[in-house]
């Protein structure tokens, strides 16, 4: 690969700038198989093209709602190098929102609690507070 630069090459700093990833992240996402190599210029440096922006964006956006790297893994057909199926792809989606609802109602349960603390409390300039008697007991 020629050192010059083309349209749809760029080095990492810029897939960063491009996809707001940070660069270790993306080192990292190197690391463990999650982008592709980058082919090199004949100078060593690393040039990234449209489909590692495509990939990081779909990584990102994945991380964003909540899935695992074991699981973003699958949705790109990493493991065994298989596009998943449609099939395959639900059943993660559907485990995934059933944590996600786990979490919504348990998130709803310590605001219950929170509210009916913080109800309790005065507020005053006063060493007794029901919020912290409440969190001690």
């Amino acid at each position: 690969m020629p050192d010059h630069e083309t349209e749809s090459s760029m080095k990492r700093g810029e897939l960063a700038r491009l996809t707001g990833c940070n660069i270790e992240t993306i080192r990292y996402y190197e690391k463990i198989g999650m982008l592709p190599d980058p082919p090199r210029t004949s100078a060593g440096y690393r040039v990234y093209s449209r489909d590692h922006v495509t990939r990081l964006h779909f990584i990102m956006r994945a991380r964003e709602l909540g899935f695992a790297m074991e699981d973003i893994r699958g949705l790109l057909g990493l493991g065994d190098r298989a596009a998943p199926t449609c099939a395959e792809v639900k059943a993660r989606t559907d485990r995934h929102l059933a944590d996600v609802r786990t979490k919504i109602a348990d998130l709803k349960r310590i605001e219950a609690v929170l509210a009916a603390t913080a109800a309790k409390c005065s507020g005053a300039e006063v060493p007794e507070c029901p919020v912290l008697d409440a969190i001690g007991s």
